[in-house]
C-alpha cells in the first residue's frame, strides 16, 4: 500500500467557538459576567488528520479509540489516537455520533447528490470496516458496564448469568443460530463463509498447488470430528508449519509431529511456538510428508474443528470441504471473536496455554477446540448464550486490571493464527469510566440499542421524532449517540447486490470514453500513448460495428477520463480529428453534474491530479520535483492493487485552496524527464480512490452500457427512495445547526457485514466551528 508523505504536518486553523454549556466544568478559561465566554481568549478545538490517499481505511478499534479520547480525554487512561489527532480536546463542547442504520459508502455514493448537506460540511473521509453490529462495537452492548464479582475471576463452570437473562434474543449467537439446538452439520462455514474469511478454496487461484484431502462424501450429524491446530515460526517463505497435532473426537492424540521448514527460520518464535533450532535440527518430516499423512488418516465425511482454522490450513497448504470454526462459532458482535484460552475457561473450565509452559501445546489446542464445538453442539446456542461470555470477559479484564498482572488488551504481540483475531477492546469500560466522570451518555435511535446506563427513545420512533428529542436533548449532553434509519422496506427495495451493481454500471461508463472516428489504417499504439497521458488505461478495445473504427477507453481513475474529454476532444490524434464522448446511458443523463458535484467538494479543497508521470518514479522523485510548490502537503503516488507497480498518475494536497490552483498553473505544461505533465483538479481523492480502484478491478474489463430497463419501474422505488434519503439529509442538517460550537460531531455510515455481502462503511467529521461548517 502507497503511503501519504507529509511533507508540512497538517492542522487546522483555530476557528471562533463559545460553549454555551451551563454547567460546570475543569476548563481555564475566562468567564464574561453573564456566564458566557469571552471570545477574544477563546481556543476552539481542531483536528489534524491525515486521511489521504490509500491510507483511508479505519478499523473499529481504531474509531473506538478516537472516540474515547474525544469523550475522555486524557484522563482514565484514554490514550491520544495517532491516525487522526485532536488539539485541545478539553475545549470541546461535547461529541456527537450519528449513525445511519445499515447504509454503507456504497449508499452514499449512489446517493451522493441527495446527500447535499454532508458533503459540503464534512471535510475529513475515511472508509470504516464493516460491522455485523456496529453500535455495539461503540459501546459494548451486550456487556454490564458493572459487573459483579470482578474480583473473583472466572469460575470453573463458567456461568455467569441465570437462565432466560434479559436480552437473550439480541446475544448474537441466536441471533446467528437461533435458540434450538442442532447437529453438527448446521454448525460448518459455507463456502460462502470459508470464502469470506480466508480459508483455502478448491479452484482458487490462490490455492494453486494446494493439496485436497478428497474428503467428499456427503456430511451428516453423525460425521466424525477431528481437531486440528499447527504452530508455525517465521521463515524466510512467511508462516511455516514446524508442529501438527490431530485428535480424534475421543480426545486421543492421533498425530502430534515436528516438521522441517522448506526455507531457513528467521524467528523460532518459541516463547508462543514452544519451537527451538535445538528441536528441528534431527527432523526429516516435511509438509508434503505431513499432507499425505493426514489424508490418509482422514475418513471421507470426516469435519474439522479448530480455533482460527483457516490459517492452520492456509500453512499446511491443504484444501479440506468441511469444517467448524470456534472462533466464529461462539460469535460475538462488531466482528470481534474470542481467544482460545478464554474460551476453554470459560465454557470448560480448562487452563490452557499457561504461562509456565514453553510455547503452546498444539495437541491441547486442539483438544480444546474440539471439545468447546462438542459443548456446542450438546448443549445448544441457548445453553452457549446463558454464559453470558461478554460479562465474564469484561469481568476477568477488571480482575487482572485491579490485580495489576497485565495490560487489558497487549497490542501488536499476537502471532501466526491469532493475528486474525481482531484486538479485543474493553469496550464496557469506555461507558463505565463515561459516567464515572459524572456525565450520562444519551442514546436516541428507532433500533433496540440499551446498553445498561444508557437513555434511549422509544423503539418505534420515527427519524422525525428522533430529530425532535435530539434538538432538545443533545446540547445538554456531553457524548450523544444518535441514529437514524430507513425502514426495513426501503433498505430491501435496494438488495446489496443489485445497489453494487448498479454504482459499479455508472462508475464503469464514467470511466469510459470513446474516441474517433479514425482512418482504416491508424496506429493503435500511437493512440494508446497519446490517451495514456492523461492517466492510467484498464482496458482500450477498437469498436468496429461503425462505418469507421473508433476506440473505447477505460480508465482507472476519474480525472484522467475527465482530463481526456476536456484536453482531447476535437484534436488530431493519429492523423485523425477525433471526437472524445463518454457513453449516453439513461444512468450518465445527470453525469456532468455528478462531476460537478465531485470537483467543487469540500474533500477536494486543495487537492490535484497529475499525470503524465513515468512508471519508475518513485515518491522521493517526485517530492525532488514538486518541492518548489508552496503549501504542498501531502503527496500520494497510488499502486496498482494487484501488482503493487506505481501507476502513471498522483495527487498533491496543499495546505490552502488558492496554492493549489497557483500549482495547477505552474504544472500545465510543465515538463518532467521528458515527460509532459497534465493537471486538473481532483475528483477522487482520499478513500473514494481505492474505493472505486476495488470496484473497477471487480468489474472486470467489461464496458459499462447499462442493459434496457423498464423505465415504469424505476420512479415507484428509486425516485420515492431518493426523497426519503433527502429527507434523513435535512434532519442531519437541522441537528448539526443546533450543536454549539466546537462540537465534535462524526457521522457513520456503519457498513454491510453478513454472509449475504460485505460492504465498507463511511465515516465523515469535523468540529464545529462557529460559522457552521466543521473546521478545517
Amino acid at each position: 500500500m502507497a503511503k501519504a508523505v507529509c511533507v508540512n504536518g497538517y492542522r487546522m486553523p483555530a476557528g471562533a467557538g463559545k460553549n454555551t454549556r451551563g454547567q460546570q466544568t475543569s476548563r481555564k478559561r475566562r468567564r464574561s459576567p453573564d456566564g458566557g465566554d469571552q471570545g477574544p481568549e477563546e481556543k476552539s478545538s481542531c483536528l489534524s488528520a491525515a486521511l489521504f490517499g490509500e491510507d483511508c481505511e479505519i478499523s473499529q478499534e481504531q474509531l473506538y479509540e478516537f472516540l474515547k479520547y474525544a469523550a475522555l480525554g486524557k484522563s482514565q487512561n484514554a490514550t491520544q489516537p495517532s491516525w487522526c489527532r485532536i488539539y485541545r480536546q478539553s475545549h470541546l463542547a461535547g461529541v456527537v455520533v450519528i449513525i445511519l442504520h445499515e447504509m454503507s459508502q456504497l449508499h452514499f455514493y449512489k446517493f451522493y447528490l441527495q446527500f447535499r448537506h454532508l458533503r459540503r460540511v464534512f471535510r475529513h473521509r475515511f472508509t470504516l470496516t464493516p460491522s455485523a453490529n456496529f453500535p455495539a462495537s461503540l459501546y459494548g452492548e451486550g456487556a454490564d458496564p458493572k459487573p459483579q464479582n470482578t474480583g473473583q475471576g472466572l469460575s470453573s463452570s463458567g456461568g455467569g448469568c441465570p437462565p432466560g437473562r434479559p436480552g437473550l434474543q439480541r446475544d448474537p449467537i441466536i441471533r446467528k443460530y437461533g435458540e434450538k439446538k442442532q447437529g453438527l452439520t448446521s454448525y460448518t462455514l459455507t463456502l460462502e463463509e470459508q470464502k469470506k474469511n480466508d480459508y483455502p478454496i478448491k479452484g482458487s487461484p490462490e490455492c494453486k498447488g494446494y493439496i485436497d484431502t478428497e474428503c467428499d462424501q456427503q456430511r451428516t450429524d453423525s460425521s466424525p470430528l477431528f481437531g486440528l491446530d499447527c504452530e508455525m515460526c517465521l521463515t524466510a517463505k512467511g508462516n511455516e508449519v514446524t508442529r501438527v497435532s490431530l485428535v480424534d473426537a475421543q480426545g486421543q492424540c492421533l498425530l502430534n509431529e515436528l516438521v522441517k521448514p522448506e526455507t531457513t527460520v528467521v524467528n523460532y518464535r518459541t516463547k508462543f511456538s514452544g519451537i527451538t533450532k535445538k528441536m528441528l535440527l534431527p527432523v526429516k518430516t516435511r509438509l508434503a510428508d505431513i499432507q499425505t499423512r493426514l489424508k490418509k488418516m482422514l475418513p471421507h465425511d470426516a469435519v474439522l474443528v479448530g480455533h482460527s482454522l483457516n490459517s492452520d490450513l492456509q500453512a499446511l497448504e491443504m484444501i479440506h470441504p468441511s469444517v467448524i470454526d470456534t472462533s466464529l462459532l461462539f460469535a460475538r458482535n462488531a466482528g470481534r471473536r474470542f481467544k482460545l484460552k478464554f474460551l476453554a475457561k470459560a465454557v470448560l473450565g480448562k487452563e490452557i496455554q499457561c504461562e509456565e509452559k514453553l510455547g503452546h501445546d498444539p495437541a491441547e489446542d486442539a483438544r480444546a477446540a474440539l471439545e468447546l464445538a462438542q459443548f456446542f453442539i450438546e448443549q445448544g446456542p441457548a445453553k452457549v448464550a446463558e454464559l453470558n461470555l461478554e460479562m465474564l470477559l469484561t469481568a476477568e479484564r477488571l480482575a487482572e486490571a485491579s490485580q495489576n498482572k497485565a495490560p487489558l488488551q497487549p497490542q501488536g504481540c499476537k502471532i501466526q493464527k491469532q493475528a486474525t483475531e481482531p484486538p479485543q477492546v474493553p469496550r464496557a469500560c469506555f461507558l463505565d469510566c463515561f459516567q464515572g466522570t459524572g456525565h450520562k451518555p444519551l442514546l436516541l435511535g428507532r433500533e433496540d440499542l440499551t446498553p445498561s446506563g444508557l437513555c434511549q427513545s422509544n423503539l418505534n420512533s420515527s427519524n422525525k421524532q428522533i430529530l425532535q428529542r435530539a434538538l432538545s436533548a443533545v446540547p445538554q449532553s456531553m457524548f450523544s449517540i444518535i441514529q437514524f434509519s430507513l425502514r426495513p422496506e426501503d433498505i430491501a427495495s435496494q438488495p446489496l447486490a443489485g445497489l453494487c451493481g448498479k454504482v459499479r454500471s455508472k462508475l464503469t461508463d464514467m470511466l469510459t470514453i470513446y474516441a474517433g472516428p479514425f482512418e482504416e489504417s491508424f496506429c493503435l499504439k500511437s493512440v494508446r500513448k497519446e490517451f495514456g497521458r492523461c492517466g492510467p488505461i484498464q482496458s482500450l478495445t477498437v469498436v468496429t460495428e461503425t462505418y469507421q473504427p473508433y476506440v473505447c477507453i477505460q480508465y482507472e481513475v476519474l480525472e484522467a477520463a475527465q482530463l481526456a474529454v476536456e484536453s482531447l476532444n476535437e484534436t488530431e490524434v493519429a492523423g485523425s480529428c477525433i471526437k472524445v464522448q463518454r457513453p449516453v446511458t439513461a444512468a450518465m443523463l445527470d453525469c456532468d453534474v455528478l462531476l460537478r458535484e465531485l470537483e467543487v467538494d469540500v474533500e477536494n479543497e486543495g487537492v490535484i491530479y497529475v499525470a503524465g508521470l513515468k512508471k519508475s518514479w518513485t515518491e522521493t522523485d517526485l517530492r525532488e520535483e514538486f518541492s518548489q510548490l508552496k503549501d504542498l502537503e501531502t503527496l500520494f503516488l497510488p499502486k496498482d492493487l494487484q501488482s503493487g507497480k506505481h501507476r502513471t498518475c498522483c495527487f498533491l494536497k496543499f495546505q490552502k485552496p488558492e496554492s493549489a490552483v497557483d500549482a495547477l498553473e505552474v504544472l500545465s505544461g510543465w515538463t518532467v524527464k521528458g515527460c509532459k505533465l497534465r493537471t486538473r483538479n481532483a475528483l477522487a481523492s482520499g478513500h473514494l480512490w481505492r474505493w472505486m480502484q476495488q470496484m473497477n478491478h471487480s468489474s472486470g474489463k467489461q464496458g459499462g452500457s447499462i442493459s434496457d430497463e423498464k423505465m415504469e419501474q424505476l420512479p415507484a422505488s428509486e425516485q420515492d427512495l431518493r426523497k426519503k434519503v433527502k429527507k434523513l439529509d435535512q434532519y442531519i442538517k437541522k441537528l448539526y445547526r443546533s450543536l454549539q460550537s466546537n462540537t465534535l460531531c462524526v457521522v457513520l455510515f456503519p457498513g454491510v457485514n453478513s454472509v449475504q455481502g460485505s460492504e465498507a462503511g463511511l465515516g465523515l467529521m469535523g468540529i464545529k466551528e462557529a460559522g457552521g461548517r466543521s473546521a478545517c
